[in-house]
């Protein structure tokens, strides 16, 4: 999808929202812009494309490999006699066993077979002979009980049975009763019909249930095959007005899927988990965009728009909950449907397509839904695709494809800011300025003002803590040119003036000591009393 952001909006044309084949259905980013029904002839074209390539080089390398069998068997001759004896008593083996093989699928062996199923029930008839009036009663009752009140459990339900019951299996297995009952209630009212359609689901859960390896890919077409399957087959030769042929079908994919939701579900064999991941680490990167940056018209301090915007968020994250993928649609759809009820009341007109897109895009940033791209998925796979290429659901649900690829590659351009904003914000550096306190509305929650207020504290001590680390970073890169600009300064001084050490000098003589070289000298002067 085209996607075209503006400074009015995001923008995107209702033309691109249709099947590029041009058949005038809905496309799906999945289908890479395909409806479901062009998807499948494309996909079964490149099948066989693949299947014909592989089978041509498939008979290619057996004609090289029977000519380099020949070229071998022309250079070594004529094979010994015992080699020969070995090869045609193999051979002889070979046709043997093949013969017995054949004798199990003969005229004869069938019609043993049926002699002695006719013995059995010979024998079962003089057993019955002997039965009480309950039993004859009870077989009597299997003869005029309809197909689905006495049908066994396939292997499917089974396999459900035998597995462990926490409360989570438990719940699945209240929710599949419950869907079973209503399912054979609502089968009663077609009489005929509705025996052959209920045989035709059994079969196809036997089916899948063998079909556990196959790829998703695979059973999902498995599963588009059933639904047009069926659809025909209601069409053409119960002749059922279309009406009744879609209220039909919405029951079978609740009973089908309901049965199949765990094992097709975010399959362990898919990538659909790691891109859950993907999606919800870059919401949360983004959730800092408002709605002016998206151009949404939607004014939440009117408290019915507040009102509608939180049904719509409740919608699209109960999405999850649900198992069908036609309930997961409705919860698509009841969305939307808020949301062009909020846009309805704060314009005071009918809302625009141009409109809708920013704000689901938006209702999508702030409700963070769990495992999106798994439902979106899930949804594409298995749902009955003419709800998928037409209608409401098809046209809000590949809005919502659209909503999550711009998500995925929204950049500043896309929401009319600089690189460099984009990536402060993307960073967590700082957020885009809030409303002043004093422009508020008396009207407004007075939790929301004080959420707006701690923001904006948040922000000014994130921008003094990034002050304060700058500065130190500073101080420290400072202290480190000093230390090594002294070390410099005193290995500059030693290279210099070098260290040299002298001899020790003589100790000096005392003044009062013996000196042999003056004993010559005159004696020292005496004190002389004089009287008077």
């Amino acid at each position: 999808m085209n996607l075209k952001s503006e400074r009015r909006g995001i923008h995107v044309d209702q033309s691109e929202l249709l099947c590029k084949k041009g058949c005038g259905y809905y496309g799906n980013p999945a289908w890479q812009g395909f409806c479901s029904k062009c998807w499948r002839e494309e996909y079964h074209k490149a099948r066989q494309k693949q299947i014909q390539e592989d089978w041509e080089l498939a008979e290619r390398l057996q004609r090289e490999e029977e000519e380099a069998y020949a070229s071998s068997q022309s250079t070594q001759g004529a094979q010994s006699l015992t080699f020969s004896k070995f090869e045609e008593k193999k051979t002889n083996e070979k046709t043997r066993k093949v013969t017995t093989v054949k004798k199990f699928f003969t005229a004869s062996s069938r019609a043993g077979a049926k002699k002695a199923a006719q013995e059995k029930i010979v024998k079962q008839g003089h057993l019955g002979r002997e039965r009480n009036a309950d039993n004859i009663l009870r077989d009597l009752k299997e003869i005029f009980t309809p197909s689905w009140e006495l049908a066994s459990p396939t292997e499917a339900e089974i396999q459900e049975s035998k597995s462990p019951s926490p409360s989570i299996n438990r719940q699945a297995s209240i929710e599949t009763d419950r869907v079973s009952k209503e399912f054979i209630e609502f089968l009663k009212t077609y009489h005929k019909s509705g025996q052959d359609i209920y045989k035709q689901c059994k079969l196809f859960l036997d089916t899948m249930s063998h079909k556990r390896d196959l790829s998703i890919e695979e059973q999902s077409e498995c599963a588009q095959d059933f639904y047009q399957n069926v659809a025909e087959k209601l069409q053409t030769r119960w002749k059922m007005p279309p009406e009744k042929v879609e209220k039909a079908m919405d029951q079978i994919e609740k009973y089908i899927m309901t049965r199949q939701y765990k094992y097709v579900f975010c399959p362990e064999t898919t990538d659909d988990e790691k891109k859950d991941l993907a999606v919800q680490k870059r919401i949360r990167a983004l959730h800092w965009v408002t709605p002016q940056m998206l151009c949404v018209p939607v004014n939440e301090e009117i408290p019915e728009v507040s009102d509608m915007v939180v049904k719509a968020i409740t919608d699209i994250i109960e999405m999850d909950s649900k198992r069908v993928p036609r309930d997961k649609l409705a919860c698509i759809t009841k969305c939307s449907k808020h949301i062009f009820n909020a846009i309805k009341i704060t314009k005071n007109e009918p809302a625009s397509a141009d409109d809708f897109l920013p704000t689901l895009i938006y209702i999508v940033l702030k409700g963070n839904p769990p495992r999106l791209q798994s439902n979106i998925q899930y949804i594409t796979r298995f749902c009955n695709p003419s709800r998928l290429m037409t209608g409401e659901d098809g046209y809000y649900f590949t809005n919502l494809c659209c909503a999550v690829a711009f998500i995925e590659k929204l950049d500043a351009q896309s929401l009319n800011l600089s690189q460099e904003d984009f990536d402060r914000f993307m960073t967590g550096q700082t957020s885009p300025k809030k409303q002043e306190s004093d422009s508020w509305s008396p009207d407004v929650c007075l939790g929301v003002k004080q959420m707006y207020k701690n923001l904006d504290l948040l922000s000014q001590l994130n921008e003094r803590q990034e002050r304060i680390v700058s500065e130190a970073k500073k101080l420290e890169k400072d202290l480190i040119d000093w230390t090594d600009g002294v070390a410099k300064e005193v290995q500059d001084i030693v290279e210099k003036y070098p260290l040299e050490i002298k001899p020790k000098n003589q100790a000096l003589a005392a003044i009062d000591s013996e000196n042999v070289e003056n004993d010559k000298l005159p004696p020292p002067l005496q004190p002389q009393v004089y009287a008077g």
